[in-house]
């Protein structure tokens, strides 16, 4: 176990406190997603928050999350326009109305994510 050591600041002493590694490194990139998980956990979840972040398991949990919900957005819109009858053809056939069904199906599936993943 390390000795905790201090820092003299206007004649106060100041711990040194290091965040542990959580192991993802620097090149880790949190999407939107994951920034919405964190705006989320701030403003509604403090207690989440402040347990992820000091046991130095907040950026872990963001890219879970970030990494979730984009493949499940992607699956959810391939499954939806599966059922819908969006095709190529479709595309090439009518392209605002593919246009629109696809703008709808991909609201829908962010509504899911926000629902099941983010504001959970």
């Amino acid at each position: 176990m390390e000795a905790i050591t201090y820092s003299d600041v206007n004649g106060y002493k100041i711990p040194n406190l290091v965040m542990p590694d959580d192991g993802l490194g620097e090149e880790v990139h949190i999407g939107i997603w994951g920034q919405r998980r964190l705006d989320y956990l701030k403003k509604h979840k403090r207690l989440l928050y402040t347990n992820l972040l000091t046991s130095g398991k907040l950026r872990v949990h963001l890219h879970e999350i970030d990494e979730t919900a984009f493949e499940r957005r992607e699956l959810i819109i391939k499954q939806m326009k599966e059922v819908q009858g969006v095709t190529e053809q479709l595309k090439a056939d009518d392209m605002m109305k593919w246009v629109g069904m696809v703008t709808n199906i991909c609201a829908c599936a962010d509504e899911i994510i926000r629902s099941e993943l983010i504001y959970e």
